[in-house]
């Protein structure tokens, strides 16, 4: 290709493929040709294109078999819909399945995303969860490397993907945060970040502040050469490393030195984690609390554990994360929600959003019980959902949210391969990174059939403001493509839900309602031990999913297969 010595960022997404793998490797999977576009862009007069934004290739790197996957920024701002997150899933699950057989894959991911399709919505999602899980797993087998340049960078969901890999490789001219500046404006006011300042986006979110905050772990030229020489060293590395987002303590014994108060500025936030690099952690992490007791705002997912503990006093190390082991039918499972907390250290996380000290928690107490249960029966966790968004603020971008969010994932979904039923009971919100960290990576995926009960990739005035649409367009559209719609009946329909429940009171549930939900609990419980997978493929098995709701997840899956040859 002619292609050393010149800049990666300005390479195409095939062209970086194809400059990744060694000269002459390079072989195509599921390309142009095969013709398998979104299904849903055109329903809304958006032209598709023909590999949907994603490349996968396979060949050799430093002489070995690679799967590169690359996303094209330059389509839709590199969003995963159905078909491209489908491509993305599929080779990493293949990709496992390779080393499962005993025969060695390096995979490399080229990011330049902004996240979830917002044309396609909870498809984004859901094929989110699966590349999340897909990672986690293949990560036990060998190391899983991202590359974050530009143009685009990586935001959104994606971004919690990200945060999951083994090794990270930044350009300074790469982002890389969960909100981007435009939505984190819209959310919470142009006070809180500004984003037509070019120069705090960098210095919050850009490559140089990642790298010297240990959320990269490599920081390379914008060159071709050297990006291929950061690849191919990474997989030299004879020591496994824990993920980032498997380093629980360390990251809550950081965040406590944290006083959200004052605006802390990306140079002391550098000073403050090579401080820490150096302390000695402890597994047990005090705050100032301020919460007064008996005044905390009722929700959905307080109501709900409440009720399924048997209005016991629940525990919590946060107020805003609540736990309780108790009985489920004869055997003790664990409960865990998020609810509102008024007194919340960090102000952006006020309102039951999955914030810093959420994400982190949530993984803390998930982790607590696979670490008890090592031998022993694994024990189901319950997550009661109810979960308006994740937090959207400076401090939340500069600490490394998505990272937050990516720590509670990983936990879930390790449980989850350790053995350990994960049931999530949506009972109110369900929104955009918040329930990738918190519900999505579970067996088996319950809802109350109710109004006030939604899934979606964004709130409706961010998505309208990044897709410049109306909120009247977004609405129209959603009737076309059920996939953007809110309502739990149309995320029904795409065949993720193990049941959809009807006839119970959402928010002053009677004994009779919260038996059904227990004896539901519990059929999902046996179902997945009855079944014994632990991946996530079950929500591609259902009627709903192969008649429809997942037709073209399917058939992407299905050639990608047949093209395999690694």
């Amino acid at each position: 290709m002619g292609v050393n010595n010149q800049s990666f960022i300005e390479l195409n997404g095939r062209e970086r493929a194809q400059a990744i793998l060694d000269q002459g490797t390079f072989r195509e999977l599921l390309g142009p040709f095969d013709g398998i576009e979104s299904p849903h862009l055109p329903k809304q007069d958006i032209v598709p294109q023909s590999d949907d934004g994603v490349i996968i290739a396979s060949g050799l790197i430093a002489g070995e078999p690679a799967i590169v996957i690359s996303i094209e920024g330059g389509f839709q701002g590199g969003g995963i819909g159905e078909v491209s997150g489908a491509k993305i899933a599929g080779a990493l699950e293949l990709a496992l399945n390779n080393h499962k057989k005993g025969v060695p894959v390096r995979p490399v991911f080229l990011f330049d995303t902004g996240g979830v399709r917002l044309q396609e919505a909870n498809y984004g999602l859901l094929s989110i969860s699966e590349i999340g899980s897909a990672v986690v797993a293949l990560r036990e087998h060998t190391p899983v490397v991202g590359v974050i340049s530009g143009n685009v960078g990586c935001f959104g969901g994606m971004s919690i993907t990200a945060s999951l890999f083994s090794y990270l490789i930044m350009t300074k001219e790469a982002r890389f945060g969960l909100n981007g500046p435009e939505v984190i404006e819209q959310e919470a006011g142009v006070e809180e970040f500004d984003a037509r300042d070019r120069s705090l986006i960098w210095k919050t979110i850009g490559g140089i502040q990642r790298y010297e905050t240990g959320f990269a772990d490599v920081l390379a030229q914008d060159d071709v050469t050297a990006i291929q020489r950061a690849v191919q060293e990474t997989f030299q590395r004879k020591e496994k490393v824990a993920s980032k987002t498997e380093q629980v303590d360390f990251y809550r014994h950081l965040l406590s030195k944290v006083d959200p108060s004052e605006k802390m500025t990306p140079d002391q936030f550098q000073k403050l984690y090579k401080a820490t690099k150096n302390e000695h952690i402890s597994s047990t992490v005090s705050y100032s609390l301020n919460e007064v007791p008996g005044s905390m705002p009722n929700s959905r997912g307080r109501v709900w554990i409440n009720a399924l503990i048997n209005n016991e006093e629940a525990d919590f190390e946060i107020p805003s994360v609540l736990y309780k082991d108790a009985l489920l039918g004869r055997e003790k499972v664990r409960y865990i929600s998020v609810v509102p907390n008024p007194y919340s250290r960090f102000l952006r996380a006020r309102k039951g959003e999955v914030g810093l000290d959420e994400g982190w928690t949530i993984a803390k107490h998930v982790r607590e019980v696979i670490k008890e249960d090592r031998n022993q029966s694994p024990r189901p966790i319950i997550a009661i959902v109810d979960v308006p968004s994740q937090a959207y603020g400076y401090h939340e971008e500069l600490l490394g949210i998505h990272y937050a969010c990516g720590a509670a994932a990983d936990a879930y979904a390790a449980a989850r391969l350790a053995g350990h039923p994960v049931i999530t009971l949506i009972v109110g919100k369900a929104i955009s990174g918040a329930f990738l960290a918190h519900g999505y990576q579970s067996n088996r995926i319950l809802a109350l059939k109710d109004e006030g009960v939604n899934v979606h990739a964004m709130s409706k005035q961010s998505a309208a403001r990044i897709t410049k649409r109306s909120i009247k367009e977004l609405e129209e559209a959603s009737k076309k493509v059920p996939s953007m719609a809110y309502d739990i009946e149309s995320f029904a329909s795409l065949g993720a839900l193990y049941e959809l429940i009807s006839g119970i009171q959402p928010e002053q549930p009677t004994e009779r309602d919260v038996q059904t939900i227990q004896d539901i609990l519990t059929g999902a419980v046996e179902d997945v031990r009855r079944e014994s997978v632990y991946d996530l493929s079950s929500r591609l098995q259902s009627e709903k999913a192969r008649k429809e709701g997942r037709k073209a997840s399917l058939l992407v899956r299905g050639e990608l297969e047949k093209q395999w040859n690694i």
